[in-house]
């Protein structure tokens, strides 16, 4: 039986090395306890370790509590733009679906019609569904494709309920496939400086991971 659990990650799990003496990890443990509730962090690629684990579509997601949200933003407008960066939740009292709509969207073109596409670590919670919900609803030039490579507590039957509302209100959810896995690594992943591009290497079990969740999606919607 799979479920999602949430557990702290050693530091070198969310891509810190493990190693730093106890009085830097003190300092820093404050100093993220004292960040402003929406503390998030942008950029246009993630660290390829970050990737390695956080992306990882496995059974049992053992320290991955955080959400990880590479975007493409295709305006549609008198002259077409596309933007793509990547969000991260530093903290669990602001999710990165939540940041794209408060900080991401706002500043693409009011009134163009947007073609949304997510690459999400793990599904949104239900919160985060219902605050999608309500951006489609009231932005009707506004489309969202979210690719996900793990399904969040898919057992649970109040995010059973969130992810159909979500397809509801127009929607499309995916499972991400190793070519998305590799799409992502391209485009949103740092490579080293002054090195060739390192290509992507699927991990083990990928393919029938893909398989898992998106026959579990499928009984879902």
């Amino acid at each position: 039986k799979m479920a999602e659990k949430q557990e702290e990650p050693s530091n070198a799990q969310n891509g810190e090395p493990d190693n730093a003496e106890e009085g830097e990890g003190k300092k820093k443990k404050v100093k993220r306890e004292d960040l402003p509730p929406f503390e998030i962090v942008t950029g246009e690629r993630l660290p390829a370790i970050f990737f390695k684990f956080q992306f990882r579509n496995v059974e049992y997601s053992s320290g991955r509590n955080k959400t990880f949200l590479c975007y493409v933003v295709e305006t549609q407008g008198k002259e077409p733009v596309t933007s793509r960066g990547y969000l991260e939740d530093e903290h669990a009292a602001a999710h990165a679906e939540m940041a794209f709509f408060n900080t991401i969207l706002p500043t693409c073109q009011p009134g163009a019609r947007h073609d949304v596409t997510w690459y999400v670590s793990s599904s949104p919670c239900v919160t985060c569904a219902q605050r999608i919900c309500e951006a489609l609803r009231k932005n009707k030039g506004l489309r969202l494709t979210i690719m996900v490579g793990r399904l969040f507590m898919w057992e649970e039957p109040e995010m059973q309920a969130a992810l159909r509302s979500m397809k509801e209100a127009g929607c499309k959810l995916r499972i991400m496939k190793p070519q998305d896995f590799e799409y992502v690594w391209k485009n949103f992943v740092e490579q080293e400086e002054g090195e060739e591009a390192k290509s992507f290497v699927p991990w083990e079990d990928i393919q029938e991971n893909f398989q898992y969740y998106e026959e579990k999606l499928a009984e879902i919607l």
